[in-house]
């Protein structure tokens, strides 16, 4: 079995695929326009697409299931406020004074999403 891709309720496609698409640099589909009420992010192989797929209600509860980010050319620091600038929210500072830990972000439509230290800081 082949997970295809990750499929997300909002209440604009478009919109938030794009937001997506500039978070992790994946294209939107040549084949999507605003107004659709399915846009996919095409995600390098082997990782499964990201499909965003209109829905009548707003999120109203916690996700059950969230992404967990960890840049590869910036720092944790950095790439949180690179994501803030493209219009995510700052929702839960979990870092540490000795470095460790993570930023739980919002995206546009409310998804909760966390940037965790990079390899490098890690030390990996």
């Amino acid at each position: 079995m082949i997970l295809r891709h990750v499929t997300i309720d909002c209440t604009d496609p478009y919109e938030l695929a794009k937001f997506w698409s500039a978070v992790t640099g994946w294209p939107v589909s040549d084949e999507d326009a605003p107004g659709d009420s399915e846009v996919l992010i095409e995600a390098p192989s082997p990782v499964p697409g990201l499909l965003f797929i209109q829905v009548p209600e707003d999120k109203t509860v916690k996700n059950r299931i969230h992404f967990d980010w960890m840049p590869t050319q910036r720092t944790r620091d950095e790439e949180v406020e690179r994501i803030i600038a493209l219009g995510a929210k700052l929702y839960e500072d979990h870092r540490t004074v000795e470095g460790p830990g993570w930023v739980t972000l919002l995206d546009p439509e409310g998804n909760e999403f966390c940037v965790e230290r990079s390899a490098a800081e890690r030390g990996l």
